[in-house]
């Protein structure tokens, strides 16, 4: 049965392989030791967290909010190297899954914690998203993971998230959900007053299992979402994988939703 979108477009499949594979890279950057949490919320409370002009994406009628912890090493432009310092940073991230008035689906952040304070400046100005400064650690004992997080600016400050995880063994055949979560091929945001598309690239994701040893956190709440009741609907571990971003497209009028 086809889905369509908010504009009565075809919503495109999940794909677990970049749909453009050759975009040309206006940022690039690494993605290392992630940790994939994620747990089920009603469609109608994410709803009016969204940009206008996109609706909540679902699975068989659920919407997801994740909680994604991990490193981020080598931030550069176009086909340049990577930034030194700046670019390589512990980030954590709650995001939400949309589709826009055109079938495509994307990632929605409501916020992301990142632990260099130049790039949260340069993330919130040029594409106007809720990047968050935070003293913020990632460290590994085999394959134990932990991840702390203590949001410093904007507020509210002290806004925070510790995460271990135990990752496991690489899953052969990731099923439909978890292709759902991951197998995510651009971002929505709004940037002067218009919906805009980024779209990425990367390698097929190297999924794990991961046993999730504790969670502690406040930042999904402070995101505007309710906090979430009871252990994730899915935890997952990656190693990581090189990811480029391409040009974005911009449409549409982002007034305020009624």
């Amino acid at each position: 049965m086809e889905t369509r979108g908010p504009g009565r477009a075809v919503v495109e499949a999940v794909v677990p392989d970049a749909p453009r594979a050759g975009l040309r890279p206006l940022l690039t950057q690494r993605w290392r030791d992630l940790a994939m949490l994620h747990w089920a919320v009603d469609p109608a409370a994410v709803a009016p967290l969204l940009p206008v002009g996109t609706v909540p994406d679902v699975f068989e009628g659920v919407a997801y909010v994740g909680l994604i912890a991990f490193r981020m090493e080598g931030v550069g432009f176009f086909r340049l190297p990577g930034v030194p310092y700046f670019g390589t940073f512990a980030e954590t991230n709650v995001r939400l899954y949309s589709v826009d008035e055109r079938g495509r689906r994307a990632v929605v952040f409501r916020s992301l914690e990142a632990s260099r304070l130049v790039p949260v400046l340069v993330a919130r100005a040029a594409f106007r998203l809720p990047y968050m400064w935070a003293r913020m650690r990632v460290l590994r004992d085999g394959p134990v993971l932990t991840y702390t997080s203590g949001r410093r600016w904007p507020g509210p400050v002290g806004a925070a998230a510790r995460i271990r995880i135990r990752a496991g063994e690489r899953i052969a055949e990731p099923s439909p959900l978890e292709h759902f979560l991951t197998a995510r091929w651009a971002l929505h945001t709004t940037v002067a007053g218009r919906l805009v598309h980024l779209p990425n690239a990367h390698p097929r994701w190297a999924l794990h299992r991961a046993e999730l040893l504790e969670c502690r956190e406040t930042l999904i709440g402070a995101g505007g979402l309710p906090a979430p009741v009871g252990p994730p609907a899915s935890v997952l571990y990656s190693p990581g994988v090189p990811v480029r971003f391409g040009r974005p497209d911009s449409w549409g009028s982002a007034s305020p939703r009624p």
